[in-house]
């Protein structure tokens, strides 16, 4: 199914579910859904954009900006960014024995777990 043709049906769904009565036979807490698509701006965003990587595209950058709000604070998100201009840098991160960097470098790999994740 193209992608167009996706999206008009979704947005049709969601229009005839916020039109309906309530009386049909989905209740509001279990009616379907579409799919929601996750897109935020930031630093980690515009790094992405700028980064070499084959799957660095508006949608998916936007993504895993959104997952890094929920998952980073502002801190987090700067230093991160310098991962995607100096890839090395993370493995220098990883493998410090400063337990700052151990803390940070958990909460980095569980960001990057959730929006593999949810980013796909």
């Amino acid at each position: 199914m193209r992608p167009t043709l996706i999206l008009i049906t979704g947005v049709a769904a969601i229009a005839l579910t916020a039109c309906s009565s309530g009386s049909g036979r989905y209740s509001s807490a279990s009616a379907p859904r579409a799919p929601v698509s996750l897109f935020a701006t930031g630093p980690i965003y515009s790094a992405c954009l700028q980064s070499d990587r084959k799957q660095a595209n508006r949608a998916q950058c936007g993504c895993v900006q959104a997952v890094a709000n929920q998952s980073l604070n502002a801190d987090d998100q700067r230093r991160g960014v310098g991962f995607f201009k100096n890839p090395h840098s993370a493995q220098e991160v990883r493998t410090s024995n400063r337990s700052a960097d151990e803390r940070f470098w958990l909460r980095w790999k569980a960001y990057g777990d959730r929006a593999a994740q949810i980013c796909r």
